[in-house]
């Protein structure tokens, strides 16, 4: 049993990175369409996810913010070597949510509900891949109450604790070769349901002049703590029936803390320019670890992740009351070292493009759109700690990635 299921369980983990492994920020129409940018900009309620402190700094009493995106990912995988190919095109739908109200001229209080990860990946089945992955689905919200303390006119401070609900269903085969007597290939299903964590987010925003923002923001490390997920046998040849038996599972998975700090500038009335570095503290991650219910022993999946690096710079332009266009790009380093590369994350570094506007409805009410199209760098990698009867199995090839992303919101306030 132990040989089962150390690497299926790694997809518990792409909730750190985004469903199906792609590490896509979606947290905005404003911001998004700024490269996502947003530690030191005060544009809407989208200001409670990148920095709560950033509340303090909002024109009006009450602000509301939400929107969602189309999420298109599409995966190809190639290994000229042995004549493989595959190909996985996914679709996903995150959202948020955001409201700010204050209470007092110090004192404002917020509430975001968002869903980074929500979306799926899935192979064709019985792919060369298969014994690693067949199809991975998630879903996870987060929510998040803050409070935001204005200092001074000059200096704001805020946070407050993250809750985390989700699931994961992944299914793959047992091994590259295990087939029933019809031959079906012998797979596993892995499901975990109401998957909770608790986290929290603080941040401050220092206006050192009155064009010129500076902000600074924390997300702490989340675990993920899976109890009691099913893990369900299928299509097993009678000789195995005895030996693969329906269980349980548990196991601990760590989310990486996150630290980013960033400026933004007011080159007039009509220009604004942003600038965010984030850096995502992925070395939490050195294996995945399975404790079963029916005494077999724990698995241990060897991951050894790296800390990361995102670099952002968006503009806005806003010639009238009416409009405000915007547009930004970022590159993200991948987490996974060589030798690690697993096609349930088959992420790699990826530059994002993005773009977008809003037109304002009234003074209170406006429309965002934004877009994102996100390159990945092709890369010839492989997984080697896939174990099969005592060995190291290694399984590559060449990966090529690519995201787009279209998104309506609405923003009101009063």
């Amino acid at each position: 049993m132990k040989k089962i299921l150390p690497i299926a369980l790694t997809a518990l983990t792409a909730v750190s990175a985004f469903a199906g492994g792609y590490r896509v920020s979606l947290q905005g129409q404003k911001q998004l369409a700024m490269g996502h940018t947003g530690v030191a900009v005060v544009n809407s309620a989208e200001t409670l996810f990148f920095n709560p402190a950033g509340a303090a700094f909002l024109k009006d009493r009450f602000n509301f913010s939400a929107g969602g995106n189309a999420l298109f990912a599409r995966t190809k995988f190639q290994n000229e070597t042995y004549n493989w190919s595959a190909s996985t095109e996914n679709f996903g739908t995150p959202f948020e949510v955001y409201a700010s109200y204050r209470a007092t001229d110090w004192l404002t209080f917020g509430v975001a509900v968002y869903s980074p990860y929500g979306s799926s990946v899935s192979w064709d089945k019985d792919w060369q891949g298969s014994h690693l992955v067949n199809d991975i689905d998630l879903e996870a919200i987060y929510i998040q109450p803050s409070v935001t303390f204005k200092v001074t006119d000059y200096f704001s401070v805020g946070g407050g604790p993250i809750y985390v609900t989700g699931g994961v269903s992944l299914n793959r085969n047992l091994n590259r070769s295990l087939t029933d007597e019809e031959g079906n290939r012998s797979d596993i299903t892995i499901e975990a349901k109401n998957v909770t964590a608790w986290g929290w987010t603080a941040g401050f925003m220092f206006n050192p002049a009155d064009n010129v923002r500076l902000g600074v923001n924390y997300r702490s490390e989340i675990t993920m703590e899976a109890r009691d997920g099913d893990a369900t046998f299928h299509d097993l040849p009678a000789f195995a029936q005895g030996t693969y038996t329906n269980t349980t599972f548990s196991a601990d998975l760590p989310l990486p803390a996150e630290l980013t700090a960033g400026l933004s500038v007011e080159l007039s009335d009509k220009w604004l320019v942003a600038f965010d570095y984030n850096r995502a503290y992925w070395n939490v991650y050195k294996t995945l670890t399975v404790d079963f219910a029916n005494n077999t022993p724990s698995s241990v999946n060897p991951r050894n992740y790296k800390d990361a690096s995102t670099y952002r710079v968006g503009t806005q332009f806003k010639p009238n009351d009416k409009f405000a266009f915007r547009a930004g790009w970022y590159f993200d380093e991948s987490p996974v070292q060589d030798g690690y590369f697993a096609p349930e994350t088959p992420r790699n570094d990826s530059m994002g493009f993005t773009g977008g506007l809003t037109y304002q409805i009234s003074p209170k009410l406006g429309i965002d759109a934004s877009f994102l199209y996100l390159h990945f760098d092709e890369t010839d990698n492989s997984y080697d700690y896939y174990n099969e009867e005592g060995q190291n199995v290694s399984f590559g090839g060449t990966y090529k990635n690519v995201v787009f992303s279209p998104g309506l919101g609405l923003t009101y306030s009063f």
